[in-house]
């Protein structure tokens, strides 16, 4: 693991780098409009369900982040923690933002006319946020909140 930047005159570190979340969703969702353009799928009904998903992985995504800056902690995946959030939307998944990306994700596919490809690209994605950025998010929190998140995790499942 590289050493982070000195911080800035601020006291906040500026990282250079494209691995978030966001970068990763939009590679996949390339990856979904490429295969609805060379293998279209599209059922009745497919392209609505589609925008519902997508709408619904917004307003959840909203919800988390809501709920995450009213308890002042961060939402940089890089980050360190400075409070456990547990209720609310939290109560449901530990990730309900890596949740909503995955509904996204779906929603983009049956959108792109590639119900086909979400079948693969989901899971892909799901497994990929898992090891670049779950992982050492609950290492972290274990080390900052060491009674609490064991109890969360054992009470509230990763995904759903």
């Amino acid at each position: 693991m590289s050493p982070l930047p000195p911080p800035n005159d601020r006291g906040a570190v500026i990282r250079l780098t494209l691995d978030y979340p966001p970068v990763w969703l939009a590679g996949f969702a390339a990856l979904g409009w490429v295969a609805g353009r060379v293998w279209p799928v599209m059922v009745p009904g497919q392209k609505t369900l589609g925008w519902v998903l997508v709408a619904g992985g917004l307003a959840l995504m909203a919800a988390a982040a809501v709920q995450m800056l009213a308890r002042r902690t961060t939402l940089d995946p890089h980050g360190a923690p400075s409070g456990l959030v547990t209720g609310g939307v939290f109560r449901l998944t530990r990730n309900p933002i890596y949740l909503a990306d995955a509904l996204l994700l779906a929603g983009l596919c049956l959108a792109f006319a590639a119900p086909h490809a979400a079948l693969l690209l989901v899971p892909a994605f799901v497994a990929v946020i898992t090891a670049r950025f779950i992982r050492a998010e609950e290492a972290r929190l274990a080390a900052a909140f060491p009674d609490a998140f064991p109890a969360f995790r054992a009470r509230t499942r990763r995904w759903l």
